[in-house]
């Protein structure tokens, strides 16, 4: 394992910086940290210390999926669109794609390794923070549905609709041919798990102890093994998981 520091700087509208050394284990990525979930708390924090204004994370990117990343060890999910998930697949010219990992190259892409600033407007249900995000002056959010590789999310929010349209009339990405909506996606894949095995969410208890749980569609779930006398259990609704105090896994 290997130790890594960096510096995640938050700001708020009247200019003070705040620097907050978050240290965390490089390990596999279907492991969460202790140290991460301290981070984020601390976060919020200090958000709650400054109501009203507007706190960004500064710093280099880690690309989970095509509308998550990784700022410092801390996650944040581009606020108001939706990727296709890493195993879900796509249809154009008559063939089957992985689009889910097309996605997420097309936001590696629009990345290209610089530096990121997230301005934080909130977290989700799964305590990862919401973010509007610049890589140089490209906003990844607006990019990403502009390009045809995410959708907006349109539950939660119709910032993106315009850029939607404009990349389903040039059949842009996933345009270009067929596909559910990432929710429908994750939803179905759900429900099927559900009716043929019953209760089949993964409640896991990484190294550090934290208590995570995977769904059936998610990138590790198939090589996450359940060892019911260390804890570890295995619940047949996500909300049960939320409630028992479990957290999603980030892929």
């Amino acid at each position: 394992m290997v130790a890594v520091a960096e510096r995640v700087h938050l700001q708020d509208n009247a200019a003070t910086w705040i620097t907050a050394l978050v240290e965390y284990t490089a390990i596999r990525p279907s492991l969460d940290l202790p140290a991460m979930t301290t981070a984020l708390a601390y976060f919020f924090l200090l958000a709650s210390i400054f109501p009203g204004s507007a706190a960004t994370l500064t710093g280099k990117a880690e690309i989970v999926d095509g509308d998550t990343i990784r700022v410092g060890g801390l996650p944040v999910r581009l606020y108001g669109i939706d990727a296709p998930e890493g195993l879900q697949t796509c249809e154009r010219g008559g063939k089957t794609y992985p689009c889910g990992k097309v996605a997420t190259k097309a936001l590696a892409a629009l990345i290209r390794g610089q530096f990121v600033k997230c301005e934080i407007v909130g977290k989700d249900d799964f305590g990862r923070m919401l973010g509007n995000c610049l890589a140089g002056d490209t906003e990844l959010n607006a990019a990403m549905v502009s390009s045809g590789w995410a959708v907006a999310f349109v539950k939660y929010s119709d910032r993106y609709d315009s850029e939607q349209m404009e990349a389903e009339t040039a059949q842009a990405g996933l345009w270009a041919g067929s596909f559910d909506k990432p929710w429908d996606w994750r939803s179905g894949k759900s429900q099927a798990a559900e009716t043929a095995q019953g209760c089949v969410i993964k409640g896991n208890i990484s190294r550090g102890g934290e208590r995570i749980y995977h769904m059936p569609f998610q990138r590790f779930y198939s090589r996450t093994k359940i060892d019911e006398s260390k804890g570890e259990r295995w619940f047949c609704a996500e909300q049960e998981a939320l409630d028992a105090g479990w957290r999603r896994a980030l892929r």
